[in-house]
C-alpha cells in the first residue's frame, strides 16, 4: 500500500476538487478514447477503428492542457501550436484518401523550448529570445513532421538549459513536478517531463548536456534516452556545450521511446558529430523490445554511484529491489563493478565552457533579425533570471569569436580530448574485463527536492558523472516511488552505439515491474 504524506494528501484532495470543477467546464471529445497514459499504438488504434479522428485526438490533448496546466500550477506548457488542429484535419483528409502516412501520424509531440520551430518562437528559456522565430526547424523537428507527428505544444525549460536542479525560465516562469506540485521536476527539460507525465501529449522531446533528459525522466517516472554522442543530430537545438549536448525522446513507455527514436536518430550533414555514427544506426529499434532481453545478460552495479555518503535510504532500497527484479528476470548481477581510475576521471577538467561560442554560431543561424548578437548581451540588458547570473559568467567565460579548439590552452572537441577519451577507454575496458553487458546505478540518489529549496537542496544527481564526459549512451527507466509517491529512476549505461541493447534491457525491466503509475492530479476530463 502506498503511504501518502499529510502534505501531499492535502494537496491531492484540493486538486481532486479542482479537477471536478474543471471537468464540468471543459470536456474532451466524446470518443471513448482514454487520453491518460495513451501510447502511440493507442492513438493509431482509435483512429484506424473509426472511434476517433485525428482532430478528436489533438483537440482532446489541447483541452487537457487548457484545463490543467496553468490552473493547477504545473506550468509545463509555454504555448500550444496554433497550427495543430489544421495539421490534424489534414491528416484526416489524407487518411480518407487512403494515403500512406508516416510512422508517427497524428501523434502529439511536446517539444522543449530549445528546439527550433519555423512556425513558433524558440526562446531557450530566455526572455531575450522570447519573440525569436527561427528561419527553419531543428533537424529532429523536421524528422518528426516528416513522420506526420504533430507538434502540439512547446514546454518550459531551465534558462539556457543551465540548471539540472530546477526548471525556471525568465521567459515563462517555474515548472512544478506533476507528481507533487510542491517539488521540482529537475532540469532543464522539466517542462517536457511534467507535461508528458501529465498526458498533455504522447511523446516528449528534451535535451541532455549532463542530466536534462535522464534526470527529469527519473523525477517524473518516464523513459528517457541519452544516445551515443554522434548518433543523433543537435542541429537547430539551442546549445549549451556542443561537445556534450544530446537531444532525444522522453516517453511514458519504452516502446514509445523506441518508436520515436527510430524517427529522430539519423545522420545529419549539418551536425559534423553525426559523421561518426553515420553507419552505426541499428534500423528499427523496436526489434530489440523483448521481455526476455535480460536473460543471461551480465549487469554491473557501479557501487560508487549507489552507496554515496548522502544517498537517500528509500532510494537505496528501491535500487536494491531493482537489482533483485533484474536478477529474477534472468540477469546475472556483477555486484561490485568498478571503472578504472574512476575518481581521477570524476575530478578531471573535462568540461569546456564553450557556451558563448556555440551560442554565437546559433545566433548567426537566425539571420540578421536575431534579437541579440552575443549571448552575454543579456548581462547588460538585464534579460535574465537572477539565479543564472553566475552561470552566464561561467559558461560564457570564453570569447564568442574563438573556436574552443583554438583557445590557449585549447578546449578540444570530444574526439580530440585526451581526458574524455581516456575516461571512455577506461569505462569500456572495465566493462570488457568484467564481461558486463551494461552498468546500472540510480539516476538520482535523492528524491525530487522541494520547489522552494530546489537549488539549495540539489544532491544525488548521478546523470552528470559518466555518460556526458564519455559520450556513452544511457537510459533512465522508472524504478518505483519513494517518500509517499515521488518517482525514482534506474539508469542503464552501455557501450558506444549499444542503444538497441539498452532499449531491450529497459523494456524487459519495465515489463517485469510495471512501475509507472500516472500522477493523481491529471485525470480524464
Amino acid at each position: 500500500m502506498q503511504i501518502v504524506s499529510p502534505n501531499r494528501l492535502s494537496l491531492s484532495l484540493s486538486l481532486v476538487a479542482f479537477a471536478g470543477i474543471i471537468s464540468c467546464t471543459a470536456k474532451a471529445p466524446e470518443t471513448g478514447f482514454s487520453f491518460v497514459e495513451a501510447t502511440i499504438a493507442d492513438v493509431h488504434s482509435t483512429i484506424s477503428s473509426g472511434q476517433s479522428s485525428c482532430g478528436d485526438v489533438v483537440s482532446g490533448y489541447l483541452q487537457r492542457i487548457e484545463a490543467y496546466d496553468k490552473s493547477s500550477g504545473l506550468n509545463a506548457i509555454i504555448f500550444t501550436n496554433p497550427n495543430a488542429i489544421a495539421k490534424a484535419e489534414s491528416i484526416d483528409r489524407r487518411l480518407a484518401a487512403n494515403e500512406t502516412l508516416g510512422s508517427l501520424y497524428c501523434v502529439p509531440v511536446l517539444l522543449k523550448d530549445n528546439f527550433d520551430t519555423a512556425d513558433m518562437p524558440t526562446s531557450g528559456g530566455s526572455v531575450a529570445l522570447k519573440q525569436s522565430t527561427p528561419p527553419d526547424d531543428a533537424f529532429m523537428v523536421q524528422q518528426l513532421r516528416a513522420a506526420d507527428a504533430i507538434i502540439i505544444a512547446k514546454t518550459n525549460m531551465a534558462e539556457w538549459a543551465f540548471s539540472p536542479r530546477v526548471t525556471v525560465s525568465s521567459s515563462y516562469g517555474t515548472t512544478a513536478n506533476a507528481y507533487d506540485l510542491g517539488r521540482v521536476p529537475a532540469g532543464s527539460s522539466g517542462g517536457t517531463a511534467s507535461a508528458t507525465a501529465a498526458s498533455f501529449g504522447v511523446i516528449g522531446m528534451g535535451s541532455d548536456t549532463g542530466n536534462s533528459i535522464r534526470g527529469p525522466s527519473s523525477h517524473l517516472a518516464l523513459f528517457g534516452i541519452r544516445s551515443t554522442l554522434g548518433l543523433t543530430s543537435r542541429d537547430g537545438v539551442i546549445p549549451l556545450a556542443f561537445d556534450r549536448d544530446i537531444a532525444g525522446p522522453m516517453t511514458r513507455t519504452v516502446t514509445d521511446g523506441a518508436k520515436a527514436f527510430n524517427v529522430v536518430a539519423a545522420y545529419d550533414p549539418a551536425d559534423p558529430y553525426t559523421v561518426a555514427g553515420k553507419e552505426r544506426h541499428a534500423g528499427d529499434y523496436t526489434r530489440f523490445l523483448d521481455k526476455n532481453a535480460l536473460q543471461g545478460k551480465r549487469i554491473g552495479i557501479l557501487k560508487a554511484l549507489v552507496t554515496t555518503e548522502d544517498a537517500d535510504e528509500e532510494i537505496t532500497q528501491l535500487f536494491t529491489k531493482a537489482v533483485a527484479d533484474l536478477e529474477a528476470a534472468g540477469a546475472v548481477i556483477v555486484s561490485d563493478f568498478r571503472i578504472d581510475n574512476f575518481d581521477t576521471h570524476l575530478e578531471g577538467d573535462y568540461f569546456c565552457a564553450r557556451f558563448r561560442y556555440d551560442m554565437a554560431q546559433y545566433l548567426q543561424s537566425l539571420g540578421e533579425n536575431a534579437p541579440i548578437k552575443d549571448v552575454l548581451d543579456v548581462l547588460e540588458t538585464g534579460e535574465y533570471s537572477p539565479y543564472v547570473k553566475e552561470s552566464l559568467e561561467f559558461f560564457g567565460g570564453n570569447p564568442a569569436n574563438v573556436n574552443p579548439n583554438d583557445l590557449d590552452p585549447p578546449c578540444p572537441d570530444f574526439a580530440l580530448h585526451e581526458g574524455r577519451q581516456a575516461f571512455l577507454a577506461d569505462t569500456v575496458r572495465s566493462m570488457d574485463t568484467a564481461a558486463v553487458d551494461a552498468v546500472i546505478y540510480p539516476s538520482w540518489t535523492h528524491p525530487p527536492a522541494p520547489l522552494a529549496t530546489g537549488i539549495e537542496d540539489y544532491k544525488g544527481d548521478n546523470s552528470q558523472l559518466v555518460a556526458p564526459a564519455t559520450g556513452l549512451p544511457a537510459v533512465s527507466v522508472p524504478m518505483g516511488y519513494s517518500h509517499g509517491g515521488l518517482p525514482a529512476g534506474l539508469q542503464i549505461l552501455g557501450r558506444p552505439y549499444a542503444e538497441g541493447l539498452l532499449f531491450g534491457l529497459a523494456y524487459a525491466y519495465e515489463q517485469a515491474t510495471l512501475h509507472r503509475v500516472a500522477p493523481d492530479n491529471f485525470a480524464e476530463l
